[in-house]
Formats: structure tokens, sequence, C-alpha cells
């Protein structure tokens, strides 16, 4: 499975033709739910294509910004679309159907080391904000514990089944022989596990919470065993940011502001999940922001600090994803979120 995800940025696999993949998949995003308003533009805004990894919980603070005219006021009008996962939502800026994407960053990174573009101006959640979730287990503190199990998560390469995988090659055990990962389509993974397919699903907000409604409980928590992480990260082309660096300081600005104002105000964060995932009860939605802040899941701070950066580079390099030959500051531009960060005091 590692070998799929280097073959989709390696020399083997001709550039032109990802780019064309990229572009296909791209342009199915139109059909994806869009979290931006249809209405009519404000002729003074500038108009962003942004494209989302999964719709979720852990990116709160894009949703916090947006509902409360933080974009807006620094003049950009947001269509957001979620592409279905980390490599899609990367293929849409490589395919120029997005200006920014958020998901897995590692994605810019295999690009760089293939002799590609990406770059990554700012990080949206700072730790890996997925959960151990079971109906059958008790919590686990040992990941050794893991022995015997079926795990679901999505498929590889997005971030939960790398994070599963690590897990258990730390602690020894061989996947496929000691313990067995169940790959789902992303965002799926509570109801395999529920419908009886694995013994625990490694799952985000708000499935988690509302999986513990059905009777599941968390038994596992990657945020505290992995520690500080770039688990999401905002992903831009070189030339995006040479045609238009004033969109992109806005855009990382505005993230810098709605992280400060979801962490100053959970009940403002609550309402605005509430409206996100309307299909869920309120105190199911609730419950999952108190847990995404109690585990500081969400960035407290758009600037990506090195030893997030370093411990997802560390996982990835661990699993044959990366290389990580491409240096921090050739990977990572910080200049906008410091400029944010100085704006804002």
């Amino acid at each position: 499975m590692t070998d799929h995800r280097r073959s989709l940025f390696s020399h083997s696999f001709n550039r032109r033709r990802f780019l064309t993949s990229a572009a296909a998949i791209a342009g199915g995003l139109g059909a994806s739910s869009l979290v931006g308003s249809r209405s009519v533009r404000a002729a003074t805004l500038k108009t962003v294509r942004f494209s989302e990894a999964v719709h979720n919980l852990g990116y709160i603070n894009l949703y916090v910004g947006m509902h409360a005219g933080i974009f807006k006021k620094n003049g950009l009008d947001m269509q957001v679309s979620a592409a279905g996962g980390d490599t899609q939502t990367f293929a849409a800026v490589l395919g120029g159907s997005a200006d920014f994407a958020i998901g897995d960053a590692t994605m810019a990174q295999i690009s760089r080391e293939n002799g590609g573009p990406g770059v990554v101006v700012g990080t949206v959640v700072q730790r890996a904000h997925y959960f151990g979730v079971s109906k059958t287990l008790q919590p686990i503190t040992d990941p050794k514990a893991f022995k015997g199990l079926k795990i679901v998560t999505s498929p590889e390469p997005n971030t939960n089944y790398s994070v599963a995988k690590r897990l258990l090659e730390k602690a020894g055990l061989k996947v496929g022989v000691d313990a067995t990962i169940v790959p789902v389509n992303p965002g799926t993974e509570i109801a395999a596990m529920l419908a009886g397919q694995a013994d625990i699903a490694i799952a985000y907000q708000p499935s988690v919470a509302a999986a513990e409604a059905q009777g599941a409980k968390v038994v596992f928590d990657f945020s505290s065993y992995i520690g500080p992480f770039c688990n999401t990260g905002i992903m831009v082309l070189p030339t995006t940011i040479q045609k238009d660096p004033e969109m992109v300081q806005a855009l990382v600005t505005s993230f810098e502001e709605a992280s400060r104002k979801t962490y100053a105000d959970p009940a403002f964060a609550k309402e605005v999940a509430r409206k996100e995932f309307p299909d869920l009860p309120g105190d199911v939605v609730d419950k999952a922001i108190d847990a995404e802040l109690k585990f500081l899941i969400p960035a407290q701070s758009v600037v990506t600090k090195q030893d997030q950066w370093q411990n997802l580079m560390d996982m990835q390099v661990y699993l044959g994803n990366a290389k990580g030959s491409v240096p921090f500051e050739q990977i990572i531009d910080n200049s906008f979120a410091d400029k944010a960060v100085a704006s804002l005091k």
C-alpha cells in the first residue's frame, strides 16, 4: 500500500498524467457540498477556491472564520468544497481547480521530493485528531494491546491509516499478521465498526461523539500519544504566491484570527459546528467541540512549528511515504503566518 502512495507522485508516474487526473478529480468537486455561500458575490471580495479534504470538526477554525465573517472582513469570498480525501484535495490544487487545499501536508512534501510544486503556508490542525472508538474494548494504554484486533481506518494514504500503521509497527506488531487494518471510505469508519467489521475505528469528530451517543466509547487518544503534529496544513502552489501574495496573506491572517476565536469563544464554535452538522443532535456536536478543544486539536496559531512538522515527517519517513529530503525552511513558508501574528497583537 505504501508503494501506491509514492507512485502517485513518483517520477515513474508521469506528472502530466497526474495533472490530468487532478483536473478530472477537481472537476468533480462541483458536485460536492459547498460550504461557501451561493449568493451573489460582492464585487469587492476576492473569490477563493478552497478545497478541504473532508468536512469534519478538525477544521473548525475554517468554519468559525467563515461564520464570523473573518474571511470576508479580510476581503475574501470563500468557496469551499470537500474533496473526499487528502490525495484528492491536493490534486485539486495541482489540477488548477482550487487555489488552496487543507489536508495532509505530506502531499506537498512528496510532490516537492519528486520535482513537483507545493508549499505549506500554515497549520489548521496541530495534533493528530483521531480517536480509537469501540463498543467492545476497554481503554487501551499500551499500544501492544492492539494485537489481534481488526482496526478500521480510511485507506492509505489518508492520515488515520498512517498513524494507525505506525502505532502498530512501533509496538512491534506486524500489520496483516498481528493486527489487521480494514480500509473503508473516509467518513464511514464508525459505521463499519458499529456494523461489526472491526473491533475499533480510528475516526475523527463529530463522528466520534456521534458514536459515543450510540453506546461506543473512546478507548485510545492519538493526540496525546503523538503530541505536536502538523495533521493538516494549508497547501498552495508557489505560482499562486507569486501571482497574488495579497490573497495568500489575507487567507493566512484570517486563519490566525479564526484560530484565536475558536479557543476564546467555545460557545460560538459550538454554534458554528451545529450549523455545519445540522443532522447531528446539538449535544453530540457540543461534546465533539469540547473534545477538540480539550485535546488542543485545532491549531491555536496558523504558524507551523518545527516540532509539529518533524513529528509528521518522522512518521511518513518511517512508513516510507516520504524521504524527508526537503528542509523545513524550503517546504514551510511561515512568512505570511508571522505577519498575521504580528498584525493581530
